[in-house]
């Protein structure tokens, strides 16, 4: 069973650690990581998530989402993400998150990448992925709206292509590129 580091209000670990499960106790805080993957076009790769997940099943996701686990660092996270879900390797060295949001029971890294990928390469369908594509903000927005894609706001949604569609506004570093 997975095993989460504790984190406090101002993200410093405890020093403790959780089962993972659906509900961390009250104070108590653990990290969430989000890779969204772009290609040259501005296009976001997509997951649909598989039939049988606890949560979200057969939803449309970011291209890549999951827990830190015990001991790692969030860039060792998404990484570790990203090899299982979609067979990419990342070097954790090269990553740094672009933003995070924060939530009730913990923080949400989302890390932004520009990579050339062929779909018919990758590792999908597996256990957690039951499908992949290309999506441009319309028609990601256009999932939310008919329910298939998870619960964000398009608020959301829109912020992410932002960061991306406009790098001169939000500083995007090179290696995001």
């Amino acid at each position: 069973m997975e095993h989460w580091d504790v984190y406090d209000e101002h993200r410093q670990r405890t020093g403790k650690q959780v089962p993972r499960g659906p509900v961390i106790a009250e104070g108590h805080f653990h990290t969430v990581v989000h890779l969204c993957l772009f290609d040259d076009l501005g296009r976001m790769l997509i997951q649909r998530r598989a039939p049988d997940k606890p949560t979200w099943p057969g939803q449309w996701d970011f291209s890549v989402g999951g827990s830190v686990v015990a001991g790692e660092t969030s860039a060792e996270g998404v990484a570790r993400e990203t090899r299982e879900e979609l067979g990419i390797e990342l070097d954790p060295s090269q990553l740094r998150a672009a933003f995070t949001f924060n939530f009730p029971g913990g923080f949400d890294d989302f890390y932004l990448v520009e990579k050339p990928v062929d779909l018919e390469s990758l590792a999908v369908p597996n256990d957690e992925v039951a499908a992949i594509k290309w999506a441009s903000q319309e028609e990601v927005l256009a999932l939310v709206r008919s329910g298939e894609f998870i619960g964000y706001r398009e608020s959301v949604l829109r912020f992410v292509f932002d960061f991306v569609n406009y790098p001169d506004i939000f500083a995007v570093t090179p290696q995001w590129r």
